[in-house]
C-alpha cells in the first residue's frame, strides 16, 4: 500500500514562481514543480479497509473555499538543515480544515500527528549542505511572495516510500463549497415578502 497524505495543490502560476527559486544551493535536491503541495495531514501506510474509511469520512467534509498565498522561506533542521521550504500565509479556513482532518484520522484510530501543523511547500531536500550556504541562500530570498490564489479542493495523495519528493499521485479529490458571504443574501431571502394577492 502506498503512503497516503492529505494535501492542498499548488496552482500553476504559484508553482512557476516557486520554480524560479531553484538553484544556487550546493547539496540541494530540488523537488519537481509538479510535485509541489501543502501537506495537511500525513496518514502513512494503512491497509485498504482503513483507506476506504478515510476516503468515506473525508468525503463528508463540508467547508468553504478559501484563499492563501505563499510567503517567506526557511529551512528545517536548525544546525544541520535537511530541507528548504516556502511558507504559507495564515488562514483560519485552512487551519479549520486541517483540524477536522486530524479529528477524522484520530476517530478512525490513527495515532495523533506528533508535529504541530506548519503549512509549507517543500522546495528541496538537502544532503550535506553547509549551514552557511543555506543561510546565504535564504537571505537573498526571504521576501518571496506569490499573489493570493483560491483553494477549491483538497486531495488525498500517495507517494512511494522509496522516493522522497515524489512522484505524488492524486488518489481522491474532495471539493470545497463556494464561500457565500452574508452580504450575498438579499433581505427577501431572509424574510420572504408576503403576497398582497
Amino acid at each position: 500500500m502506498p503512503r497516503l497524505f492529505t494535501a492542498l495543490e499548488i496552482p500553476r502560476n504559484a508553482a512557476m514562481s516557486l520554480s524560479l527559486l531553484r538553484g544556487g544551493l550546493p547539496g540541494a535536491r530540488w523537488i519537481d514543480v509538479e510535485n509541489y503541495h501543502i501537506t495537511l495531514r500525513f496518514i502513512g501506510d494503512i491497509d485498504g479497509r482503513t483507506a476506504d474509511e478515510v476516503v468515506d469520512r473525508l468525503d463528508r467534509i463540508d467547508r468553504p473555499e478559501f484563499q492563501i498565498n505563499l510567503t517567506g522561506m526557511g529551512s528545517f533542521g536548525s544546525k544541520k538543515p535537511h530541507s528548504i521550504w516556502a511558507g504559507v500565509s495564515p488562514s483560519p479556513e485552512m487551519n479549520a480544515l486541517q483540524a477536522e482532518i486530524e479529528r477524522i484520522c484520530q476517530k478512525i484510530g490513527l495515532p495523533p500527528d506528533p508535529r504541530k501543523f506548519m503549512p509549507h511547500v517543500t522546495l528541496a531536500r538537502l544532503r550535506n549542505s553547509r549551514l552557511d550556504d543555506v543561510v546565504h541562500y535564504l537571505s537573498g530570498r526571504g521576501n518571496f511572495r506569490t499573489s493570493p490564489f483560491g483553494i477549491g479542493r483538497f486531495v488525498l495523495m500517495s507517494s512511494k516510500e522509496s522516493v522522497g519528493g515524489g512522484p505524488y499521485i492524486v488518489e481522491e479529490a474532495f471539493p470545497l463549497h463556494e464561500a457565500r458571504s452574508s452580504s450575498s443574501f438579499s433581505s427577501n431571502e431572509l424574510h420572504p415578502v408576503k403576497s398582497m394577492l
